[in-house]
């Protein structure tokens, strides 16, 4: 069922002139300028495309763009899905195997996270090097995963070393800080306590977010190569903790955006 499900999206999308991807982007609460660099030759609303699920959060803006960016074909997703919007981890993923059943070879994610590092600041860049899944749940679990891959999939290196090492050469180039960290993902949508931030600590976490995990274990079961960059919108420290104003987190994210854009289409052009 969830196999033709999926053709049928695929299907539609091919017929709608979206042919050949080569790089999926998936991006973040408050990083859709990226969109504006793109020459884009089709736009498809979520609501438009069969069994796909739709866009609830106010700042995701809920399409599906194809087009042209630094030389290569790429499809971006603007608007992402959260479990904490209840979607199942079927759902959340489902526009990662879309892009998969399109053609892409490389999937770049952003998100928007909080910094436990206290060394890391608002507004600073995060290069996701490891991940911890606290979502409770897998997107690999479900009767007939078998048919989209290998269930047990390797999580030895969920984020490409070699696309990593591109990365952080770029940022040295523009002069761009880019720490590199682990990112801890968990359910949301609250915000976490002081005590989920002292065990997010001990647990050796750099950064906090509600996303990207279940995409990455996805990525992972398809064999996409993968990477991630957290725009990190506030400082979670247990001991001094600020009512978080998520205006602030969006207009943070906003302000970030730029270099994240200049990573990804300098990347791009190398891949």
């Amino acid at each position: 069922m969830k196999k033709q499900q999926l053709q049928e999206t695929i299907d539609f999308l091919k017929s709608n002139g979206i042919t050949n991807p080569q790089i999926g982007i998936v991006l973040g609460t408050g990083l859709g300028k990226l969109v504006n660099e793109i020459e884009i030759e089709k736009e498809i609303a979520y609501s438009e495309i069969p069994n796909f699920p739709q866009a609830t959060v106010e700042f995701h803006s809920g399409k599906l763009i194809y087009g042209t960016l630094s030389g290569k074909k790429v499809l971006v997703m603007a608007g992402r899905f959260h479990v904490y919007e209840g979607y199942n981890l079927w759902e959340v993923t489902y526009g990662i195997r879309t892009m998969h059943g399109l053609g892409i070879s490389t999937l770049l994610i952003s998100n928007a996270a909080g910094a436990i590092n206290l060394s890391y600041k608002k507004g600073d860049l995060m290069l996701l090097e490891d991940h911890l899944n606290l979502q409770g749940g897998s997107p690999l679990a479900f009767k007939g995963a078998n048919d989209f891959g290998n269930i047990f999939a390797d999580m030895l290196e969920p984020y490409s070393k070699k696309i990593n090492t591109k990365l952080k050469e770029i940022a040295s180039d523009n002069d761009i800080q880019l720490h590199e960290g682990m990112y801890a993902s968990v359910v949301g949508p609250q915000l976490e306590t002081r005590a989920e931030y002292r065990m997010l600590q001990i647990l050796e976490a750099d950064a906090v977010g509600m996303s990207t995990v279940p995409e990455v274990i996805v990525a992972k079961q398809l064999n996409l190569a993968c990477a991630a960059i957290s725009v990190l919108t506030d400082e979670c420290d247990p001991k001094n903790l600020q009512p978080v104003n998520i205006e602030e987190i969006i207009a943070i994210a906003g302000q970030a955006e730029p270099k994240m854009i200049t990573l990804f289409k300098e990347l791009i052009l190398k891949l």
